[in-house]
């Protein structure tokens, strides 16, 4: 709580700058208060317009379309400030530049091999190909974590082989057993010459870490930056960094749900037992990864990394079906991930179960879980038993009488928190990564996620999935509290949704 007092208090003066600077305006401009109506009127008019005719969620239309009705002025500058992509432009211009200098490798090969065994499925690789700019490789191995911990000893054991860099980029890094542990090796890493660099959100990490924190990295040798650093009221405050990345020397990466903090290794304990989950890939699939840091840490910082740590040498050992590791941004024109989980429930034809802490869908992908469940598909959701946020707990648990009625089946995990993000379809498909299913992670963040087709790890999900099952109780329209004065509550919920 101190770190975020502090953190808040060094952008009050920002803050009360512009404040400031809009009471000048409004004074300044209040003699002509008919003139100013009527423009403001005709402005609002516009936005409208402007909202209805772009492509995007209906429910987050109608959100801005309220605000906007109801307070013209101020609705039009909370749009262009939070709701509006434009106002992440300058982040996505930087990015573009970043990404000119470093094409992305390319090739087609292990495409082309899928669309001759799985043509859907590959149908589905390359749409994602062309949302994201990444594509599909053959996989070489592939490990899945059932839980935190167990990622965790990997990631000690993998740290210590590291001969030329170390990459870490995190939503949230927490001092604690999991980070002095990893900083430890990082600076024994780095005092023998790895180049080890760290990234964290700014946002994400307000209450965790801080300047100074990066300060005692540097002591040590190892590079550290903040990524969107909260200094200042600005458009793209919204977009977030969400990504979970390690990559040790090109050859291995871990991601996953899993933040850097005690809670999701069980050490400690603020929400009962903490259920996540994670992967570590090695082989071609581990360039994704690599790129995806670089490009970021590249466009933020002036340290640049060299673009021969691309150029890695990997075992000839790709023999464990095909991957595709993407990252979403909020300013691609149309969201990766959400198109994906609704091709992979269109495509199912005996089950597609999700793994998620947050459940708000936007009108596209409530439709596509409708519908496969009304077709017969065996759609499933897991989601926590024991609420990090209950606010946010209550509105994800108003969309369960929609899904319910349509057939879809969920359950709650009773021990504790669910945090982990994962999807299987038809034990041919598979996805995990960091992306929630909220409108944050489906709309507004920097996520990155994977997709393995034909991999052992795809085993490995369904055999937890099913382990977890026995610990969750099944939600059933006699556990749902259906009184007047609950469905309005959660109408006003749903409502703010998208801004949750």
């Amino acid at each position: 709580m101190k770190k975020v007092i502090s953190r808040i208090v060094s952008i009050v003066p920002a803050l009360a700058i512009q404040v400031l600077w809009y009471l000048l305006i409004i004074r300044f401009l209040s003699s002509y208060a008919t003139l100013l109506t009527a423009i403001v009127s005709a402005l609002s008019f516009l936005f409208t317009i402007y909202i209805i005719s772009k492509r995007d969620e209906g429910s987050y239309k109608i959100l801005w379309l309220i605000i906007m009705l109801l307070f013209p002025l101020l609705g039009a500058v909370l749009y262009m400030f939070m709701g509006n992509k434009n106002t992440g432009k300058p982040l996505g211009k930087r990015l573009a530049k970043t990404r000119e200098k470093m094409p992305i490798k390319q090739d087609g090969r292990a495409l082309s091999k899928l669309f001759q065994e799985d043509r859907r499925a590959a149908q589905t690789f390359d749409y994602m190909r062309k949302i994201t700019g990444f594509e599909p490789v053959q996989n070489g191995d592939a490990v899945y974590y059932p839980l935190g911990e167990d990622m965790f000893a990997d990631m000690r054991i993998e740290l210590e082989k590291a001969e030329k860099y170390i990459f870490i980029e995190y939503f949230i890094i927490m001092e604690g057993t999991f980070w002095d542990t990893l900083t430890e090796i990082l600076a024994r890493k780095a005092a023998a010459g790895v180049d080890v660099r760290v990234m964290y959100d700014d946002l994400g990490s307000i209450a965790t870490y801080s300047i100074k924190n990066v300060k005692k990295l540097t002591e040590k040798g190892i590079k550290c930056i903040p990524f969107n650093p909260l200094v200042f009221i600005k458009g793209q405050l919204n977009n977030r960094d969400h990504r979970k990345i390690m990559v040790i020397d090109g050859k291995t990466a871990f991601s996953g749900g899993v933040n850097i903090s005690d809670e999701y290794i069980n050490v400690t304990h603020p929400y009962g037992h903490w259920k996540d989950i994670g992967f570590k890939i090695t082989g071609r699939g581990v360039y994704n990864y690599t790129y995806m840091f670089m490009e970021f840490w590249n466009t933020f910082s002036p340290d640049q990394i060299p673009l021969t740590y691309l150029e890695t040498e990997w075992d000839n050992t790709d023999n464990d079906g095909y991957i595709l590791s993407y990252y979403d941004s909020p300013m691609n024109d149309e969201p990766a991930s959400n198109t994906l989980y609704c091709e992979l429930l269109s495509q199912a034809e005996r089950y597609v179960w999700f793994y998620t802490p947050y459940l708000m869908l936007g009108d596209t992908l409530m439709d596509a879980f409708v519908r496969a469940a009304r077709r017969g598909i065996d759609v499933r959701i897991i989601m926590p038993g024991i609420p990090d946020k209950k606010l946010i707990y209550r509105l994800s648990r108003s969309y369960y009488y929609p899904l319910l009625t349509a057939g879809v089946k969920i359950y709650e995990y009773t021990p504790g928190f669910v945090h982990a993000k994962a999807c299987i379809c038809d034990d041919k498909i598979a996805a995990v990564g960091t992306v929630n299913l909220d409108y944050r992670s489906l709309f507004l963040h920097f996520e990155c996620n994977s997709v393995f087709y034909g991999s052992k790890l795809i085993d490995n999900i369904q055999s937890d999935y099913q382990n977890a099952l026995e610990q969750c109780q099944e939600r059933t329209f006699d556990n749902l509290k259906g009184d007047l004065g609950h469905w309005i509550f959660d109408g006003i919920l749903r409502i703010f949704a998208p801004l949750c």
